[in-house]
C-alpha cells in the first residue's frame, strides 16, 4: 500500500520520507525500451487511429503494481510490457466527476468551474431552494455539462463519433453514444449505493462493460470513454485491500482483454491507444470529524448537505460547509457576499475561525486564497509557507515554517514541469500547481480543508460508513497510474496529460487553453 508509503513500478518505498525521495522521476515509469515499431506512438493518426481510456475509478497506483506482480492481472501485465507503466498525480479536489475534468477537458478542475464535489454559490445562480449550493451526489450530478466552462471544448466534441460509459461529464455526446445514463440505470444505481451493496457494484462494472465493448467493437468511435466504478465503491464499503476491490480490478483486466482480442480480430488493434488510468487513489479513514456539525458547536450558524433547502433558520446561515470525497472541504464564510473577498480583507472577522480548525487532529493542511493563483498554506505543526503561481511559474515561499516540506527549492520560481518533479516525492506531489489552481477558482471556498491520514470529513447522512476515503492533497489520494499499450515519446506527469495526447494520437488540433501537455 502507499501509504503505505510511495511505490516506484519496479520497487517498493515503505513510507514517503523513504528511499523515493533520492529517486529520479524516471523511476517511477516503466516503458518498454525495446518495444516493436508497430507499438510506438508516431503522432500521426490514419483512419484507423483510435483511443480508449479506461477509467479504473479510485485505484491505487501500488494496488495496480501489485496485482500484476501476483499475476492476478494478465492483460494489464501484457500491456505494461508493450507500453508502460507510469506513477502520475490527479487533480485536487481527488474526488469522482470533478477529476475527470482533466482527462476530458484537459484542465483542472478549478480552471473549468468545478471546485469540488459539492460547492456554494454565491452569485445565486443556483436557486435559494436548494440553498444556493450545488452536489453533484444524486440527481444534480446532471448538472456538471452547464456548470462546466461553456468555452472549452470537451473530448466529445472534438473527436466524433465518441462512445462514452458513466462519464460524469459528456458534454458533445449524443444520448445514443451515452451507456449508464438512463433513469432506469440511475435508479439501480442508487438502490445498489444506499444499500451498499458491494456485490451489486461490481454487477453494474461488469453489465457497463459487456456494454461498452460491445459498442466500441460494433460501432468503432473514435475516442471511447469507459468509467469502471467498482474499485471506488467497494474501497469506501470494504477499505482499499478489501478481495472486492481485487474483483473490480479484474473486470478491468477483462475488459481490456476483449476490446484488445475483439481490435486484434478485425485489425484495428495496430492503431488503437488504450489507456487505463485512476482519477484519485484511497486510503483508510478511521475517524470522522464532521466539520459542520464542529461549527455550529463553537457558534456558527452553518449550511451543509443534505439539508440546503431554502427554511428561516438556513437562511441564518453565515458559513457553508461543502464535503467532497470525503477527505476535503470548502468553507464559503459571510453569505450575504455575492462577490469574493480574499484572505486578507477576511482575517480580522475570521482568523479565530481559522485557528479553531488548526487545532483539530483530522485537519492536515488549511488553504487560504489570497487571490488568483496565490495561497497561504497552514499546517498545525508545520507552520506557514505561501505558494504563488504566475502563468506557468510558480513558487513556495516558507513563512513560519515548512508545511509541504519542501524547504527553499522553489523560492525563487520554477516552471510547471519543475514544480512537478520536486514535489513528486515529497507528501504533496504536485501540491504548488494544484493548490494555485484551486485557489484560482472563483467558485472555491474562502477556506479549503485537507484531511489528516486516517481521518475525513462527514460522517453523518452517508448511507453506508466510509472506510477508506479520497479527495485529500497527500500523496495516498493524489498519485494515480497510467498504464498504456505503446510506448511514449515523453514520461507522462498528470491526468491532464490525457486529452493532449489522445488529440495527439487521433491527429486533431489542442485547443490553445489546454493545461496538460502530450506524451506522444
Amino acid at each position: 500500500m502507499l501509504g503505505k508509503g510511495v511505490e516506484s513500478t519496479d520497487r517498493m518505498a515503505p513510507n514517503a520520507s523513504d528511499s523515493l525521495m533520492s529517486t529520479p522521476p524516471a523511476a517511477l515509469s516503466i516503458q518498454q525500451s525495446r518495444a516493436p515499431a508497430s507499438a510506438r506512438g508516431t503522432g500521426v493518426a490514419d483512419a484507423l487511429s483510435s483511443v480508449v481510456v479506461l477509467v479504473a475509478d479510485g485505484l491505487r497506483h501500488d494496488d495496480l503494481t501489485g496485482a500484476i506482480a501476483r499475476g492476478d492481472v494478465p492483460t494489464l501485465a501484457q500491456l505494461r510490457s508493450e507500453g508502460g507503466l507510469h506513477c502520475i498525480t490527479t487533480a485536487f479536489p481527488s474526488v469522482t466527476g470533478v477529476a475527470y475534468a482533466p482527462f476530458l477537458v484537459g484542465r483542472h478542475p478549478g480552471s473549468v468551474g468545478l471546485p469540488g464535489l459539492r460547492w456554494y454559490d454565491r452569485s445565486r445562480r443556483i436557486s435559494r431552494l436548494r440553498g444556493n449550493a450545488r452536489s453533484y451526489v444524486g440527481i444534480e450530478f446532471r448538472e456538471v455539462d452547464r456548470d462546466l466552462d461553456a468555452t472549452q471544448p470537451t473530448m466529445f466534441e472534438l473527436a466524433r463519433p465518441s462512445l462514452g460509459a458513466l462519464s460524469v461529464i459528456a458534454r458533445g455526446l449524443p444520448r445514443k453514444a451515452r451507456i449508464g445514463g438512463s433513469v432506469g440505470f440511475a435508479a439501480r444505481a442508487g438502490w445498489t449505493h444506499f444499500r451498499g451493496d458491494v456485490e451489486g457494484w461490481l454487477a453494474i462494472d461488469r453489465d457497463v462493460a459487456d456494454r461498452a465493448i460491445e459498442r466500441i467493437a460494433r460501432e468503432r468511435p473514435r475516442y471511447a470513454f469507459v468509467a469502471l466504478t467498482g474499485i471506488d465503491k467497494t474501497s469506501h464499503a470494504a477499505g482499499c485491500d478489501a478481495p472486492a476491490v481485487l474483483k473490480a480490478l479484474q473486470t478491468v483486466d477483462a475488459t481490456a482483454r476483449r476490446i484488445r482480442e475483439d481490435a486484434e480480430r478485425d485489425g484495428r488493434w495496430e492503431g488503437m491507444h488504450i489507456w487505463i488510468v485512476s482519477d484519485h487513489g484511497h486510503s483508510p479513514v478511521g475517524a470522522h470529524d464532521d466539520i459542520a456539525a464542529l461549527l455550529r458547536s463553537l457558534g456558527w450558524p452553518v449550511l451543509a448537505h443534505p439539508w440546503t433547502f431554502a427554511t428561516r433558520r438556513r437562511a441564518s446561515a453565515n458559513v457553508a460547509v461543502m464535503v467532497s470525497g470525503n477527505a476535503m472541504a470548502h468553507l464559503y464564510l459571510d453569505l450575504a457576499r455575492r462577490e469574493r473577498a480574499f484572505w486578507p480583507a477576511l482575517t480580522s472577522q475570521w482568523s479565530a475561525l481559522v485557528d479553531a480548525l488548526l487545532e483539530r487532529r483530522s485537519i492536515d493542511l488549511v488553504l487560504l486564497p489570497h487571490g488568483d493563483g496565490k495561497v497561504a498554506i497552514h499546517s498545525r505543526e508545520r507552520g506557514s509557507a505561501i505558494v504563488e503561481s504566475l502563468g506557468k511559474w510558480h513558487s513556495y515561499r516558507p513563512q513560519s515554517g515548512d508545511p509541504l516540506g519542501l524547504g527553499d527549492v522553489a523560492e525563487h520560481g520554477v516552471t510547471e514541469e519543475e514544480a512537478h518533479d520536486i514535489t513528486l516525492y515529497s507528501d504533496y506531489p504536485d501540491a504548488l500547481v494544484q493548490t494555485a489552481r484551486i485557489a484560482a477558482c472563483a467558485r472555491s471556498g474562502d477556506v479549503v480543508l485537507s484531511a489528516a491520514r486516517g481521518w475525513d470529513f462527514r460522517g453523518r447522512y452517508e448511507p453506508i460508513p466510509h472506510v477508506s476515503s479520497h479527495g485529500a492533497l497527500h500523496r495516498d489520494h493524489m498519485l494515480v497510474p497510467l498504464l498504456v499499450n505503446r510506448v511514449t515519446n515523453s514520461i507522462p506527469r498528470r491526468t491532464v496529460d490525457l486529452m493532449p495526447s489522445a488529440l495527439d494520437a487521433l491527429g486533431i488540433a489542442c485547443p490553445p487553453e489546454v493545461e496538460g501537455m502530450s506524451f506522444l
